[in-house]
C-alpha cells in the first residue's frame, strides 16, 4: 500500500505523464526492480488504493445490520463507505477526484479503474449468493453466481460507480447534497423497485 500511496501522491502533485515508475520507487523507498516485482506499469501502482475503497464498500454490505432488506443494506453501506469522515477523509476524496480525472485522459489508468470495479461487482455478487444460500441452510450445493445475482451486483455497483465518477467531474466538496454519498443514495433510491435477483431482498443475516 505504501507504493500505491506514493504513486497517487506523485500523480496528484506532478501529473501522470511526468511521473515515472522510478520516481514512484524512489518516493516509496524501494528499488525500481522491487517496484516491477509488484506492478507491470506505473498506472497499476494505484490499483491497491482503488481496491481498498471497493473492499470497504463490499465489507459494509456484508456487515450491514441483519434486519435490513437488501435495498436498505446497500444504502446503509453507501453511507458508511462514501461519507467523508466515516469511510475515508475529505482529503482522500480529493485525491480520488484527481485520480478519476486522470483516468479520463489515460487509457492505461482507466483500465485499472475498470478492472477494480469489475472485481468489486463479482465480490458483491458472491455476497448476494451467500445470502440466498443462508436462507436455505439444507442446500448442500456450493454457492452459485446466477445471472440474476450477477446482474443485481452490476446494477448496485454501477449506481455507486456513476455517483463517484459524476461527483469527481465537478468541483463540489465531498460532503453535502451533491457529494458522492448523496448521489449514490439518490441512485439507489431510484432502484427501490428493482427486483434485486428475486429472493435476495430478504434481510441480511450475520
Amino acid at each position: 500500500m505504501e507504493i500505491a500511496r506514493a504513486a497517487a501522491a506523485l500523480f496528484v502533485q506532478q501529473g501522470l505523464r511526468a511521473t515515472r515508475a522510478e520516481d514512484i520507487a524512489q518516493a516509496a523507498g524501494i528499488a525500481p526492480r522491487t517496484f516491477y516485482r509488484y506492478f507491470a506499469t506505473k498506472e497499476e501502482a494505484v490499483a491497491p488504493l482503488y481496491a481498498a475503497g471497493a473492499q470497504r464498500w463490499i465489507e459494509a454490505v456484508r456487515t450491514a445490520p441483519a434486519h435490513l432488506a437488501l435495498p436498505q443494506v446497500l444504502e446503509h453501506a453507501v453511507h458508511q463507505t462514501l461519507t467523508p469522515g466515516i469511510g475515508v477523509s475529505a482529503a482522500s476524496w480529493e485525491w480520488l477526484r484527481t485520480l478519476i480525472h486522470l483516468a479520463d485522459t489515460s487509457p492505461a489508468l482507466r483500465k485499472v479503474w475498470a478492472e477494480v470495479c469489475q472485481a468489486s461487482e463479482r465480490a458483491l455478487a458472491e455476497i448476494l449468493a451467500a445470502r440466498g444460500a443462508e436462507e436455505d441452510e439444507d442446500t448442500p450445493e456450493p454457492v452459485r453466481l446466477s445471472p440474476d445475482l450477477r446482474f443485481a451486483a452490476a446494477v448496485a455497483g454501477a449506481a455507486v460507480r456513476v455517483a463517484v465518477e459524476s461527483w469527481a467531474a465537478t468541483t463540489t466538496p465531498p460532503t453535502g447534497p451533491e457529494g458522492p454519498a448523496a448521489l449514490a443514495q439518490r441512485n439507489l433510491r431510484a432502484l427501490r423497485d428493482f427486483g434485486w435477483g428475486g429472493s435476495e431482498c430478504a434481510p441480511l443475516r450475520p
